[in-house]
């Protein structure tokens, strides 16, 4: 067969000659060559190599900031969490002023450090069952110190501070002192209304921060230990994200700085009563997963998708270009049919020389060439130019795949021979 009559002719680069019509370009009879193999194969590796790595090293970061993050982000209300519901402002105030703030998770450990000299803060009293209410109301009457608790509503009420009631919603978010305890009028007012408000007939009890003409803040005398019980409506004043308004920060640090030592409870969901705990407070997988986790998924996300776009094979129109040095035709011809021989891929190279030839053969024979590669066009014309021995055109040019290598050499021979004829004849 005849190779292409000019070795330093463009190439397309920018995708795999699987066309028919890039294949017949030329009158080389076989297609464009394909990569070499084991340069082809080390690019991979290398590629796959680089992924690996990156997305190793990005997974690394992400482990590292979870950990890093894992101690200053714990929960609502935790004096260890800076997030804007975490409470650790206000207990970096307390350790300033000397106060020393541990943190509890059961009612037992709770009741054992309470004493005189303590501070107890018990941030969910709705969440706690019949026994842990019971635990807390002993170390209420017999510790002597402070207790706080913080938003109680009728759940709790009942076994924590008997003869104390809610009274709804606070409708002013932050209301006036409103009474002559020393706490209140030095902060004046801070946002204790946007919880409960309460109501008692409990002599002693001194009543802040009005709301509607009930209180959000309750101060009650605690037996004959010396000992007080502060109801607080809402949890807003300690939180980090509102501490420094108003007088928030003064109402919490003298609400919780009054003793050396601070006990912080966070009712752990051992300590709930399935029974009575209220069914709202059911969550799901989603909203149980901290919200660190999420955003570090999200950057993930985001990652693995710039990634797979700067890695993504770029597909596009064609685009010829000079090669860099001068290729022979037949040395091109040699390498494509080794390729071809390699993936035993006789049925591809037997369609490609057919095609080739019956290209070249429609141009001798006058037939259009929209129409070459039609049978009942090409053959006859292509049979009437023939004056040796009769044959079947039809067969040579539009027949079945050759059975082995040399069936399909001597198809070769067979089409250079056909094409001769005609170009003599």
């Amino acid at each position: 067969m005849t190779g292409p009559t000019d070795p330093a002719a463009p190439t397309a680069t920018a995708a795999p000659p699987t066309s028919e019509a890039r294949e017949r370009e030329g009158t080389a009879p076989l297609p464009a060559p394909a990569p070499r193999d084991a340069d082809a194969r080390t690019r991979r590796i290398r590629r796959i190599r680089r992924a690996v790595t990156a997305v190793a090293v990005l997974a690394a970061g992400v482990i590292a900031t979870a950990a890093l993050n894992s101690g200053s982000r714990h929960g609502y209300l935790d004096p260890r969490t800076t997030d804007p519901f975490g409470s650790h402002a206000v207990a970096e105030l307390l350790k300033e002023r000397g106060v020393t703030t541990r943190v509890v998770t059961t009612a037992r450990e709770a009741a054992d450090a309470a004493g005189p000299r303590t501070t107890l803060l018990v941030t969910d009293p709705d969440r706690l069952g019949a026994t842990q209410r019971g635990v807390i109301r002993s170390a209420i009457d017999l510790s002597g110190g402070r207790t706080v608790l913080l938003a109680p509503g009728s759940h709790s009420l009942t076994d924590l501070s008997p003869g104390v009631h809610t009274a709804g919603d606070a409708d002013t978010e932050h209301p006036a002192p409103g009474c002559a305890l020393p706490a209140a009028t030095r902060a004046g007012s801070a946002a204790t209304g946007g919880g409960l408000r309460y109501t008692t007939t409990l002599p002693g009890a001194t009543a802040c921060y009005p709301s509607g003409g009930h209180p959000t803040l309750l101060v009650l005398p605690t037996g004959p230990t010396g000992g007080d019980t502060v109801l607080l409506g809402s949890e807003t004043i300690l939180l980090n994200e509102s501490l420094a308004d108003e007088g928030n920060a003064s109402l919490a640090l003298q609400l919780l700085g009054s003793r050396p030592n601070l006990v912080w409870y966070l009712p752990s969901l051992a300590d709930s009563d399935p029974d009575t705990a209220p069914s709202g407070e059911d969550k799901s997988l989603l909203e149980l997963v901290p919200a660190g986790w999420s955003w570090a998924l999200l950057q993930l996300l985001v990652a693995a998708v710039l990634a797979a776009l700067w890695r993504a094979r770029r597909l596009g129109p064609l685009v010829t270009e000079n090669l860099p040095v001068a290729i022979r035709a037949s040395e091109a011809t040699e390498g494509r049919a080794r390729l071809y021989r390699k993936a035993d891929a006789r049925d591809r190279a037997a369609t490609v020389l057919r095609a080739a030839t019956r290209e070249r053969l429609a141009a001798l024979v006058g037939v259009p060439h929209t129409q070459a590669h039609d049978p009942a066009a090409l053959a006859p014309a292509v049979s009437a130019r023939l004056t040796g021995e009769p044959r079947d055109v039809t067969a040579l040019l539009f027949g079945t795949t050759p059975s082995d290598d040399a069936a399909l050499v001597a198809l070769a021979d067979h089409l250079d021979a056909l094409e001769r004829e005609v170009r003599t004849s």
